[in-house]
């Protein structure tokens, strides 16, 4: 489990505390309160004057403490029986008044917990496997991989404006239960050629438009996996548009490049994003085989299953549409902490599992979750509902009403309802998926589930087939026939998915006919919605808040800004010195980009350009144009003759220059946030680290000299050794990586390798 130090921070929530103050004392603006709120997961409902809170729980990992943090704040802060478990293995806590939400996120805090970044147009939670660790047929655990994902990318520049929200999925085998086929992008570890690496995938999505990933990279090795979804994240935040927020997710870039342009683009950005990430520790995984078997399959699994660890179970716990009580919260922790049972996870079909229990304590576990009013998954509750008009903005049906009254009966076929086509509850991915909408028969709106059969999200699955749309008075009766004909007709061993596809989209559509025809006789018997006593409508509650407030032009400029001075700082260590200029023009163009929208003047492009505007258009700030003028000649000079001490003149007025333009933009608007891009940046690598040359040693005394001189300089400094090329300089390479230093850079001429290492904080005995 991710260390609270890595996701919690208190004075993030004090700042958001100030704002929220602020916005009740009108002293912000909605629109930009929106976006501070979201930032910090916290929704608007549908009901006036409550949020949803969203908590943030990577790979759906907790412990009994968490457990009882999220009833505390249920108990203290919320006049709300349940809470509700998502498809992306979060919790979301409803109905909480907008003033309690800070004193929410501190209870939340205490137990590691956070709301951060759980809403708007960031790297959501990452969803995994919920049998990572335990599963008998995985390559690796993917959880530290994942959680070095979630760490990374949390509160990451790159992400806090991204044009929409980018969603993850990590599998720790092939059969890919994360379902990292409807993602924006997925991780599946693979076994290819005896090599243990990575299928990276992307551009996957539900909702408008759904689309299935492709394959972006077939095999990434474990040391370049973080750089690899770096790339994907970085095209989307250049090239996604965020003029139209509809065609703003990822799967949109895939089909405007094309699939094998998207491909291109992306080992471009790879090999950037690998360079720029090579000083950074990588997170390891323990690489073995795998047992043959079937899958686990998407989900959590339904009935009690031995682990890997001999001795050990896994017992799943079903959450009916997700929604769990205080009391039934309060209870499993109690349960656990009886039990000695320390891990349990959410999972993406919206349950709960008991991981680690021992089995002389699977009497008294099942017996204690009976007790409970809950238990072990039973053949037709494999039911996902999202909110829908419950709470949501969005929502046009009552899924929820919906999903406790419909079964998958005896075939235990998974059933996924939606209140609208933004598709929470996955309903493209189910066996029978379902979404609200009005359609007009005779004149008058009527509610409508549109219906899919034969979906699966994983990698090696597919989208479901696309049904007619049924009234939704009528969608039980279309559910139970088609689960009917699935169990008289289906051939042994047959699986749903493959049966629609033997039978087609043709088939579905004469088989519901008679169901989906109203006549204007019947029309009386299908105007209202389930739960619902009056006429059917939609309401105008003026648009979902997923993608937050209006983009932030000057933000999420300043936000890359900050990316890219990171990646200055980290191609300059390994002497990519074109890279690093080639950064910091980008940082120049992207800041005074800013400085111009900021002022209200018509964008231009090219330092020049840009420095000369700027000029006339903040006079009493004249100075930043002159400056960035400046940069502009510097960075020409350098990229014709490199100097080092020119450049580390320009890296330190650059950075100044960018923190007081940030001050200049703040002035223009008080309620900008540009809190993440301009923090301290990291001190950059030294340009110019000592040179040993080492050239007429050999072994031992090269690696010897190599070795003293690295006790003389401090943890985490550069040094560069010159080495006789070929076995001189693999014997001291080696040598260095045995004692935990990293090797950097290596780069040849003629017969001297020049080796760039940096000095490990604990070096091996």
């Amino acid at each position: 489990m991710i260390n609270a130090e890595h996701l919690v921070n208190a004075e993030e929530i004090n700042r958001y505390d100030d704002a929220v103050r602020s916005f009740l004392n009108l002293q912000i603006d909605p629109d930009r309160f929106m976006s501070i709120r979201l930032q910090h997961g916290v929704y608007g409902q549908r009901q006036d004057g409550v949020n949803m809170m969203r908590v943030k729980l990577p790979g759906g990992n907790m412990n009994a403490e968490q457990l009882l943090a999220i009833a505390d704040v249920m108990e203290n802060y919320v006049d709300h029986p349940v809470v509700h478990i998502t498809t992306r293995q979060d919790f979301q806590i409803h109905y909480v008044p907008l003033e309690h939400t800070p004193a929410a996120m501190r209870r939340l805090a205490e137990a590691g917990l956070t709301t951060r970044e759980a809403c708007g147009n960031t790297v959501r939670n990452i969803t995994a496997c919920p049998l990572a660790g335990v599963c008998p047929r995985e390559h690796l655990d993917i959880t530290p991989l994942m959680e070095s994902a979630a760490t990374h990318f949390l509160r990451h520049p790159l992400t806090q404006h991204l044009p929409r929200k980018f969603k993850m999925s990590f599998s720790g085998c092939e059969a890919d239960c994360a379902q990292g086929m409807m993602h924006d992008l997925g991780v599946i570890a693979v076994q290819k050629e005896g090599r243990h690496g990575f299928k990276v995938v992307a551009g996957g999505g539900l909702g408008h438009k759904p689309r299935e990933a492709i394959t972006v990279d077939e095999f990434v090795e474990e040391k370049d996996l973080l750089a690899s979804i770096e790339a994907v994240i970085s095209l989307h935040h250049r090239y996604s548009d965020r003029k139209r927020r509809a065609k703003a997710r990822i799967k949109f870039l895939v089909e405007k490049f094309g699939a094998q342009g998207f491909v291109e683009k992306y080992q471009d950005e790879f090999a950037r994003t690998r360079v720029a990430l090579a000083d950074k520790p990588h997170a390891a995984g323990e690489w073995g085989g795998g047992m043959p078997g079937p899958a686990c399959g998407m989900g959590a699994p339904r009935k009690t299953l031995a682990q890997k660890q001999p001795g050990l179970f896994v017992v799943p716990i079903s959450v009916p549409i997700g929604d769990i009580t205080q009391a039934q919260l309060r209870g499993i922790a109690r349960l656990m902490k009886d039990t000695g049972v320390t891990d349990i996870r959410t999972t993406q079909d919206q349950n709960l599992i008991l991981v680690n229990v021992p089995q002389a304590q699977l009497l008294a576990v099942g017996a204690a979750v009976r007790a409970l009013g809950l238990s072990e998954p039973v053949a037709g509750d494999d039911v996902v509902a999202c909110p829908g008009t419950s709470t949501c903005r969005l929502g046009i049906t009552s899924s929820k009403i919906i999903g406790a009254k419909i079964s998958g009966g005896v075939a235990d076929l998974r059933i996924r309802a939606s209140g609208c086509h933004n598709g929470c509850a996955q309903p493209e991915t189910g066996d029978i998926g379902i979404y609200g909408e009005g359609n007009r028969l005779h004149g008058k709106l009527v509610p409508h589930y549109q219906m899919y059969f034969g979906g699966d999200g994983r990698s090696n699955g597919g989208l479901a087939l696309k049904g007619p749309s049924v009234p939704a008075a009528r969608v039980e009766a279309a559910i139970q026939r088609v689960q009917d004909i699935y169990v008289q007709d289906r051939q042994e061993g047959e699986a749903f998915f493959n049966w629609t596809r033997r039978h087609g989209v043709a088939y579905f559509k004469e088989l519901l006919q008679d169901i989906t025809l109203v006549t204007p006789e019947q029309l009386a018997s299908v105007m209202n919605d389930h739960g619902e006593t009056h006429d059917f409508k939609v309401l105008q509650l003026g648009g979902g808040e997923c993608a937050g407030a209006a983009q932030e032009f000057v933000a999420a400029h300043f936000a890359e800004a900050a990316y890219e001075r990171d990646c200055r700082n980290s191609f300059a260590a390994q002497h990519k010195s074109l890279e690093a200029l080639e950064c910091a023009e980008a940082i120049g163009c992207l800041v005074g980009e800013s400085l111009l929208f900021s002022s209200g003047r018509t964008a231009v492009t090219g330092l020049t350009e840009i420095a000369a505007v700027l000029k006339d258009a903040l006079p009493q700030e004249a100075a930043l144009g002159s400056q960035l003028a400046g940069f502009a000649g510097t960075i020409t000079q350098l990229k014709e003759s490199f100097d080092e001490v020119a450049y580390a003149r320009l890296v330190a007025e650059q950075d100044a220059w960018m923190s007081e333009s940030a001050r200049v933009c703040l002035t223009l608007d008080r309620q900008l946030n540009l809190t993440v891009s301009i923090t301290a940046p990291p001190k950059a690598a030294a340009v110019a680290p000592k040179i040993v040359d080492l050239s007429t040693y050999g072994c031992p005394l090269h690696y010897l000299k190599a070795r003293n001189e690295l006790h003389t300089v401090s943890v985490g400094d550069v040094v560069d050794f010159l080495l006789e090329s070929g076995e001189s300089t693999q014997q001291v390479t080696s040598s260095l990586e045995n004692d935990g230093h990293r090797v950097l850079y290596r780069e040849e001429h003629g017969t001297t390798t020049r080796i760039t290492v940096k000095k490990a904080g604990r070096v091996a005995a």
